[in-house]
């Protein structure tokens, strides 16, 4: 199944913000904003919700620490205890100063490494993807918007030159 979307070129970003804030206000649907570099502010214009990545990392930290909790007392205290410095090996709380280091870096591995995994499974992107990107010149110093399109062409064609497009084409997108 094919759908029309329409793809409005801009060369600025400012110009591009304030079509994001017009285009929002006539009720179309943006489906995707192509920049050659981040722009401030755009992620709110277009009215995405925040992120829960953070939330994410918090848990894979967690996770870490309790493997490394849990790795810690069984390898240091119940299977192979050993004498290490003179530190009793009879009680994990009483050892558990000197391995800080150890719960700091496996909170951070988990956290770091299950982040990426769960970044790039969120945002699609697998090996061997074919890039989305409708237009080369986004790469450089053009920003694209593309919005659903629902009624008439001509009208949405006159609506996007209107909000300073420099370039404006409907799509069949499959």
């Amino acid at each position: 199944m094919s759908t029309k979307v329409i793809h409005a070129l801009y060369n600025d970003d400012d110009i591009l913000m304030d079509a994001v804030k017009t285009t929002r206000a006539a009720h179309h649907h943006i489906e995707e904003v192509y920049t050659p570099f981040p722009v401030h502010g755009l992620d709110k214009a277009m009215g995405l919700a925040p992120t829960r990545l953070a939330i994410c990392s918090f848990i894979y930290g967690l996770c870490g620490l309790s493997f490394a909790t849990y790795m810690m007392n069984y390898i240091m205290i119940q299977d192979w205890p050993q004498d290490i410095g003179g530190k009793p090996s009879f009680s994990y709380i009483q050892n558990m100063p000197s391995f800080v280091p150890i719960m700091f870096e496996l909170t951070v591995f988990f956290a770091a490494h299950l982040m990426v995994i769960t970044f790039f499974l969120r945002s699609r992107l697998w090996p061997f993807k074919q890039a989305e990107n409708p237009d080369v010149r986004t790469t450089d110093d053009h920003f694209l918007m593309e919005v659903a399109l629902h009624g008439s062409e001509d009208d949405a064609v006159e609506f996007f030159k209107n909000t300073g497009a420099v370039e404006v084409k409907v799509i069949e997108k499959q």
